[in-house]
């Protein structure tokens, strides 16, 4: 089995919910088929580089995987009919050096995925830091604009 990377942009219009459908459907596509999922990658809305059905943004999704070649082209062609996806594409690892750069972006896509849990503990105490330093910011501000206008 090879192993793939499959990036897709799903339509920016569609709610949270019906997002995260289209990405469970890849991945049941690839079980389907007899694929072993290794990582996911959500990146989020983005601006696209250019216009696509008059969408300017969108919802990127990369998907890790090892799979005979049939599920590459089984999974293409559904997202090909699949309305929701603006656009797609498959890169295939074959050397031992592509390979060894699939294995850190599933890593880092991993340690991505495990770190949001961690994240909200981490980020509580330093929310109430934040204040004292937009107080003296103020100040600073003031005398700024009255050096412009005099």
């Amino acid at each position: 089995m090879n192993c793939y990377e499959t990036l897709f942009v799903v339509k920016p219009t569609l709610t949270a919910e019906e997002i995260e459908a289209q990405i469970a459907r890849v991945k049941e596509i690839i079980a389907e088929e007899g694929g072993e999922l290794k990582a996911t990658d959500d990146m989020g809305m983005r601006r696209l580089a250019y216009p696509i059905e008059k969408q300017e943004r969108g919802y990127y999704s990369v998907v890790y995987y090892s799979a005979p070649a049939e599920l590459v082209a089984e999974l293409e062609r559904q997202l090909r009919y699949n309305e929701e996806m603006l656009r797609f594409m498959t890169v295939k690892y074959t050397n031992k050096k592509e390979l060894a750069v699939f294995e850190k972006m599933v890593e880092a896509a991993n340690k991505k995925a495990a770190a949001p849990a961690e994240e909200p503990k981490a980020e509580a105490p330093a929310a109430e830091e934040n204040p004292a330093p937009a107080e003296s910011e103020a100040p600073a501000a003031e005398a700024a604009a009255e050096s412009t206008e005099a």
